[in-house]
C-alpha cells in the first residue's frame, strides 16, 4: 500500500499510449512481427464499461518480439509515465490463467501490428474474485460489470460465473472461501447498482485503513497478509462497511436433519 500520488489512466489517454506504443514497435521492427496484448484488471473494464473512470496502472499479458520492453519504456519517458506503467507483472499473481488467451475479446489493432484483446466479462468476474483484494476495486467491479450488464438487459448468471472459474482455474473451490461467498450472497440479493456504490465506499475505507496501518507498522502488510489485516481493521472500525458484511455473511443454513434416537446406555460417549 501507498499513500503517495499515482497517475490515472483513462480509457482516453490508455487509447494515446497504445497509439504510440504501437508506432514505436513498428517504427523499430516493422510489420512483419506483429505483437498481441491482452489487457487485464482495470485497462480490461475502463474500455470496456462505464461505471469507472480510471486505474493506476495497464496490466497486460504481452506476445511480442523483445524489443517491446524497451518500446514501453520510450512511450512512458515520452509522456512523463512511471516505470512498469503498462506490465505483465500480473502473470505471476494467481489470479493468471495460462486459458486466458481462449476467452479474450478481440477490441482494437493499432498501427496494423499491435492487436489489443480484452477479457470477457465472466472471465474478467473470475480472475477479480480470485484475486478479491478488499483495498483495491476487485469487488466493486465485480458488482458493476454485473449492473452494467444487467441494464443491457444481458444477465451474467452465478452459473456462467462458475464455468469461468472452472475454465480458467479448474475448480470452483480454488476461489478463496470469501470471494464465494460474496458472489453468491450478491447474486441472490441482486440490487447490483445500489451494492456498487456501497462497496466503492467501503473499499475506500479499507484503503484508508490501510494507509494508516502502513504508515504505524511500516513493512508489514505484505501480499500474502493484507486481507486479513484488512479484516481486522474493518471489524474495528465504527462504520462497518457493506464490504466487510457481505464477506462475512455465511450461505443460509441447511434445512435442520431429523433427531436422531436418544442414546441407550450402551452407546459410546461423544
Amino acid at each position: 500500500m501507498s499513500s503517495e500520488k499515482q497517475i490515472e489512466f483513462t480509457k482516453e489517454n490508455i487509447d494515446t499510449y497504445l497509439k504510440e506504443v504501437a508506432k514505436e514497435y513498428r517504427k523499430q521492427i516493422g510489420k512483419n512481427m506483429p505483437a498481441e496484448m491482452i489487457l487485464i484488471g482495470g485497462a480490461s473494464v475502463l474500455v470496456n464499461y462505464g461505471f469507472r473512470d480510471m486505474t493506476t496502472d495497464i496490466d497486460a499479458v504481452i506476445q511480442a518480439a523483445s524489443v517491446m520492453k524497451d518500446v514501453i519504456n520510450r512511450v512512458g519517458d515520452r509522456y512523463d509515465l512511471p516505470n512498469g506503467w503498462l506490465n505483465q507483472d500480473f502473470v505471476r499473481t494467481e489470479s493468471y490463467s495460462p486459458s486466458l488467451s481462449r476467452f479474450s475479446e478481440y477490441y482494437k489493432t493499432y498501427s496494423n501490428v499491435l492487436t489489443i484483446r480484452t477479457v470477457a466479462a465472466e472471465y474478467l468476474i473470475a480472475m477479480k474474485l480470485r484475486s478479491g483484494r478488499q483495498y483495491k476495486s476487485d469487488l466493486s467491479d465485480v458488482l458493476g460489470i454485473l449492473a452494467e450488464h444487467e441494464k443491457k438487459a444481458a444477465p451474467i448468471t452465478l452459473e456462467q460465473i462458475q464455468k469461468a472459474v472452472t475454465d480458467l482455474y479448474g475448480d470452483w473451490n480454488t476461489l478463496p472461501e470469501a470471494s464465494r461467498n460474496f458472489i453468491s450472497n450478491v447474486m441472490r440479493d441482486g440490487n447490483f447498482s445500489e451494492l456498487y456504490a456501497q462497496t466503492i465506499i467501503g473499499e475506500k475505507e479499507t484503503k484508508e485503513l490501510l494507509i494508516g496501518f502502513e504508515q504505524d507498522y511500516p513493512g508489514v502488510a505484505k501480499e500474502a497478509n493484507v486481507n486479513e489485516i484488512a479484516e481486522n481493521l474493518q471489524k474495528k472500525t465504527s462504520r462497518a462497511s457493506v464490504l466487510a458484511q457481505l464477506r462475512e455473511r455465511r450461505p443460509e443454513p441447511k434445512q435442520q436433519e431429523p433427531a436422531k434416537k436418544p442414546k441407550t446406555r450402551n452407546d459410546p460417549e461423544r
